[in-house]
């Protein structure tokens, strides 16, 4: 990469790890990062630095680096989000528990950082967790990851309470001298070894129950590990792990109930247990592939056993994103009884990029998320206080867009905006379909590499051009592309985020992200939201089946500079049926 040409080849391979794969754990010399970062920051392209490309409203702060989203809740009226924070520079390292609180998930005001390394229990890293609020007014309660050996990243768990419960903002935290309260004991391999989940209450004496992710073997497997407890302090680890699979290390899980056929979008404290109309999902941040997944089963809590509803689930598993999305972790909110997902997108530029810059990572927009009616996978929607965002708007209807042809959509500033188009096909035109590889069946990602949306094809790509240059030379492409089965006979559909041709910047990682999109397409009807924000687009196929974020650089088009278009590169004519696309404003954003 040319940014990264004046440091040794093993650093810029280590930095450029770092910035792909920060949520890893993995404990590097941060000064040593940040000294090989700055180094390069000469040859940094100037519309890197540009200040509109930082995004206007997904949560971030002023500046320096961020990772993993922590221990969401809501309390006593206020919204809180707890994430992985370097105050000191735009690179990993120096983590403390940044804390911002909101009225509306939208809005935030940042205030003091709840946890830093303080005690032997966590003096070489205070790393991700989980909060449980107990009931009977007993406030919340933090489990996470702390660091005990500056030398073999021996992990541990332990646990923090609120200075003052009465405190609605919960500024101070009280770390109790009973930690660390769990310890790798019994083969567990302490270096893979994080991240509690929210708690739950089940059956028994030892009435909570908590995850910790893990790997075990030499394979090796992704483990769940469930622990019990009375009070929060005496933890015992279960025989048996919840759930495991050979997908290597399990980091940052999340288990929780779903409805089933319940309410739309309606969710479920995390202590529901199972039955008739209630499911479970299991979701866990793969290690070594960087990206979330998630299974819908049955939890049996006698048996402290998880069993996915589909067998192959554990190999061609679901993921909440099939973009730059990870670490993620949800939270029931109590005062509109829903289930709210957040996830980390970290930056696909350079270390040296964003020490120039002064910031790396964002948070993906909140999502509220519930279970499909066919009960084989989640929906996810961006939370509805972010439709108080939009400004000044522009609408298209009925119009056609011919085979090769693409129309702009003008009248509104699109750098920062809000899209929703519904899309039609003309049944009949689905016959002129190409046929899907058998080989990538199962690889949408690799399907989206080889038809990307400059390939012409029979039914799509269709879609719309984001932050695209005024003579389309920079765009990036979000399309859907349909496929006539290799066997059977529903129509398979694609959905691709393409941003290739996103910059006119050399060495930046554009990578095509696709998911398939389990949706019957034989009336020709499909439809696609995309939240665009400078650098980040965010797109929801399907009303939030499948689901792709992707970063992307501009150089051209920024700002007032930056065009919205509907494109259709197929040999069959699409109509919009209906588009909207709204101006964003600016949300108040932890004192930026």
């Amino acid at each position: 990469m040319r940014a990264l040409v004046v440091v040794s080849f093993a650093s810029a391979c280590l930095l450029l790890l770092l910035q792909l794969a920060g949520a890893s754990h993995v404990v590097y010399n941060y000064k040593d990062l940040e000294a090989e970062a700055a180094a390069a920051t000469d040859q940094v392209p100037p519309s890197i630095v540009n200040p509109l490309l930082r995004t206007g409203y997904h949560f971030q702060p002023p500046k320096n680096w961020i990772n993993d989203p922590n221990a969401p809740m809501y309390y006593k009226g206020w919204y809180h989000f707890f994430y992985q924070y370097n105050p000191k520079g735009a690179v990993w390292g120096n983590i403390v528990w940044a804390h911002s609180v909101s009225r509306d998930l939208i809005n935030w005001v940042a205030l003091e950082p709840a946890l830093r390394p303080s005690i032997p229990g966590d003096r070489y890293g205070c790393w991700s967790g989980s909060a449980t609020v107990l009931p009977d007014g007993g406030g919340p309660v933090i489990m996470y990851t702390g660091v005990d050996h500056p030398d073999i990243n021996y992990q541990v768990q332990n646990v923090a309470y609120p200075k003052n419960v009465s405190d609605p903002l919960l500024r101070e935290w009280v770390k109790p001298s009973h930690n660390p309260v769990i310890v790798p004991e019994g083969g567990i391999n302490a270096t893979q070894f994080r991240d509690p989940t929210t708690a739950w209450r089940g059956p028994g004496p030892e009435q909570w129950r908590l995850l910790v992710g893990s790997a075990a073997g030499s394979s090796p497997r992704g483990v769940a590990y469930v622990y019990r407890s009375r009070d929060f302090r005496r933890w015992r680890r279960v025989r048996r792990p919840l759930h495991s699979a050979p997908t290597g290390m399990w980091e940052c899980p999340d288990f929780y109930p779903v409805s089933k056929g319940g309410a739309p979008r309606a969710g479920l404290e995390t202590s529901v247990p199972p039955g008739p109309r209630v499911k479970h999902v299991l979701k866990n941040s793969l290690d070594l592939r960087r990206y979330d997944y998630y299974t819908v089963g049955t939890y049996h809590p006698r048996a402290e056993r998880y069993v996915p509803d589909d067998p192959a689930g554990d190999e061609h598993r679901l993921r909440y994103d099939y973009g730059n999305f990870y670490a993620s972790k949800t939270f029931y909110d109590p005062a509109k009884r829903r289930r709210i997902l957040w996830g980390w997108a970290n930056e696909s530029d350079t270390a040296a990029d964003d020490v120039a810059k002064g910031w790396a990572g964002i948070q993906a927009i909140p999502r509220t998320v519930w279970l499909d009616p066919s009960g084989k996978q989640l929906l996810q929607w961006p939370i509805e206080e972010v439709e108080a965002l939009r400004a000044k708007s522009v609408t298209l209807k009925n119009r056609v867009i011919k085979a090769g042809h693409h129309v702009e959509v003008t009248g509104i500033q699109t750098a920062q905006a809000d899209v929703e188009v519904s899309f039609e096909v003309s049944p009949s035109a689905l016959a002129g379909a190409e046929t899907l590889d058998p080989a990538l069946a199962y690889d949408a990602e690799r399907l989206c590499g080889v038809k990307r949306a400059d390939v012409r094809g029979g039914v799509g790509p269709f879609g719309l051009w984001v932050l695209a240059s005024a003579n389309r030379k920079e765009r990036t492409a979000v399309f859907f592309r349909v496929f006539k089965p290799a066997a059977g006979d529903k129509p398979v559909v694609l959905m691709c985020t393409d941003p290739t041709k996103s910059s006119q910047n050399p060495n930046l990682y554009r990578p095509t992200f696709a998911g398939f999109v389990d949706t019957d397409i034989s009336n020709g009807k499909i439809s696609l939201r995309s939240l665009i924000d400078r650098s980040v687009v965010e797109s929801f196929g399907a009303g939030g089946k499948t689901c792709i974020l992707s970063r992307v650089y501009p150089s051209l088009a920024i700002g007032k500079d930056a065009r919205l278009y509907v494109f259709n590169n197929g040999r069959a004519h699409v109509k919009v049926s209906r588009l909207t696309a709204w101006e964003m404003k600016k949300p108040v954003m932890n004192g930026a």
